[in-house]
């Protein structure tokens, strides 16, 4: 038993490390890549210099150290925090809903995320009291009506959470919320295809005051399911086995969704719509390392962040030096592995 336990932890340390190897190397790597390809060395050198004022006796050229610290790091931190609270919020909600398939995208929170976003960039409101805040909190507070609204519509059809009538309901949620962005496409006088792309999903020409509107909502909904590990542990084995155990679970559960509402919303305000990132990085991380939620958030934290750092760089090297919108790229690898996973678990019920 004490070796098993040895062993387990083993492989969740080797995990910690392995993920922290592959982030770091993804965002090195995204940075330095680009029309104007740079060293490793040079952009290791440049980040160094701005954190910790650390001199070289060969410092990084102005252009190259504007093109590292200006363009490109921006764009890479926001991909992998966007990356990172989309995987941790689909990490969650496939807790709670004991159930691969669920994730922000397929349950159709993006979706009410994005009318809220997208009402508030193109009608230029501004809430006084919140500033700069009020794009991602309009967002948050769409994603969360509309989860109600999932909600309530399930429970419409059938008492119980059922997975398929969720999903049918955030289909049905997302068809009607589509109408309200196609409105407020067809009424802005702005450029079409800059909307279109951030509807797609983008995290280009964006700088560092993206990420900091994005962290303080992270850092509120990962602290929020961190408390919670041990209820997610706990809900998905079942909600009998939760109530034998004294849990609350009603509150639980509208707690654990309101912190992933609050991920994903706060991500699709300045991100945009990017699909099935929430889906496959937990599943996978479920597979490799176990269901024990103590260590898959951190696991799918981050690993998502790289997912997402590398679908960014491959979106904007694929044709060069067009652009794609890094939704395109994380959908054409999730739909399929979404396809996958459904038809595995039809098969696994008839069995």
């Amino acid at each position: 038993m004490q070796n098993k336990f040895i062993q387990m932890r083993f492989n969740h340390v080797s995990g910690y490390f392995i993920s922290i190897i592959i982030a770091l190397f993804s965002m090195v790597a995204a940075t330095a890549v680009g029309s104007v390809s740079l060293p490793f060395l040079q952009v290791i050198k440049v980040v160094l210099h701005h954190i910790f004022d650390i001199h070289f006796h060969k410092p990084v050229s102005a252009m190259n150290e504007n093109i590292v610290w200006l363009i490109r790091l921006p764009r890479v931190l926001l991909a992998f925090l966007v990356g990172a609270s989309l995987s941790l919020a689909g990490c969650a909600m496939q807790g709670l809903l004991k159930n691969p398939l669920a994730d922000p995208y397929t349950l159709g929170v993006s979706s009410g995320a994005s009318v809220g976003a997208v009402f508030v960039i193109y009608s230029g409101l501004t809430v006084p009291f919140l500033g700069e805040f009020t794009l991602p909190v309009i967002s948050i507070i769409a994603g969360t009506l509309t989860i109600f609204l999932i909600l309530g519509l399930t429970r419409l059809v059938n008492r119980g959470m059922s997975i398929e009538i969720m999903i049918l309901a955030g289909i049905i949620t997302s068809s009607f919320l589509s109408s309200f962005l196609s409105l407020m496409i067809a009424l802005s006088d702005k450029d079409l295809k800059n909307i279109m792309n951030w509807l797609m999903g983008s995290v280009a020409m964006k700088g560092w005051s993206y990420s900091a509107l994005l962290i303080p909502f992270l850092v509120i909904g990962w602290l929020i399911l961190l408390f919670n590990r041990v209820e997610l542990n706990i809900l998905s084995v079942g909600e009998e086995h939760a109530h034998y155990l004294g849990l609350s679970i009603k509150q639980r559960k509208l707690i654990i969704l309101l912190a992933s509402t609050c991920l994903t919303g706060a991500a699709v305000a300045v991100s945009g719509t990017v699909g099935f990132v929430g889906l496959v990085i937990p599943h996978m991380m479920r597979l490799i390392w176990g269901p024990d939620y103590r260590h898959l958030m951190f696991l799918s934290f981050i690993n998502g962040g790289s997912f997402l750092v590398l679908a960014d760089l491959a979106s904007r090297t694929m044709i060069a030096p067009t652009e794609l919108p890094v939704g395109v790229i994380t959908s054409f690898i999730g739909a399929p592995v979404f396809a996958i996973i459904l038809i595995y678990q039809r098969r696994k019920r008839r069995v």
